[in-house]
C-alpha cells in the first residue's frame, strides 16, 4: 500500500513539474518590451521606471525587425530617448541573436507570454511585454533607425567638424 502511494505522489509530482515548465512559444516575443529590472552581477537591483526615471525599450517585429532605446524621464518631465541599436535579430528553440552578434542561450528565456529573463555579458534583466500606442512605437522605432548616420552625411561631419 505505501509503494503505491509513494509511486503516485511521484508520478503527480512529477506531471506538476513538467506542467510548470510548459515552453512559451519563441513567436511571443513579437511586440513592444520594456526592462523592469537589471542587476549587475556582485550589485544590487536596480528597478526601471518612474522610481529612478530610466528604463530601455526594446521592439521585436514579425519580420526580425529589432529596435532597442534607452528611456529617461528628467527630473523636469520632460522624456529623452536614447537610441542603441536598429537592425534583425532572431530568436529559434530558444537561441537568440540580435545584430548579427554570436548566439547566446540564455540571452532571452520567456517565462510567460508577458516576461522573460535575459543575461547579457554580467547583467540579468527582466523584461516585460508592455501595449503602447503605435505613433510611440513607431516614434521610437524611427528614432533607433536615425542612429545610423548615412554615409554621405558621416563624411561631411567628419570633414567639417573633425579635421
Amino acid at each position: 500500500m505505501k509503494k503505491g502511494m509513494f509511486m503516485m505522489a511521484v508520478v503527480l509530482m512529477s506531471a506538476l513539474h513538467v506542467n510548470a515548465q510548459t515552453k512559451v512559444d519563441d513567436k511571443e516575443i513579437v511586440g513592444v518590451w520594456m526592462m523592469e529590472s537589471m542587476q549587475f552581477e556582485g550589485e544590487k537591483k536596480i528597478v526601471c521606471g518612474k522610481a529612478n526615471g530610466y528604463t530601455q525599450f526594446k521592439f521585436y517585429g514579425t519580420d526580425g525587425e529589432y529596435a532597442s532605446a534607452g528611456i529617461t524621464l528628467t527630473k523636469d518631465g520632460k522624456i529623452v530617448v536614447m537610441p542603441q541599436e536598429y537592425g534583425k535579430y532572431s530568436l529559434k528553440d530558444g537561441w537568440y541573436m540580435e545584430m548579427g552578434r554570436k548566439p547566446l542561450k540564455d540571452a532571452v528565456i520567456l517565462t510567460d507570454k508577458n516576461t522573460y529573463k535575459g543575461t547579457w555579458q554580467n547583467r540579468h534583466d527582466i523584461w516585460k511585454k508592455i501595449s503602447v500606442p503605435e505613433k510611440v512605437r513607431k516614434y521610437i522605432v524611427d528614432c533607433c533607425k536615425m542612429q545610423e548616420t548615412p554615409s554621405d552625411i558621416e563624411q561631411s561631419i567628419k570633414q567639417t567638424m573633425f579635421k
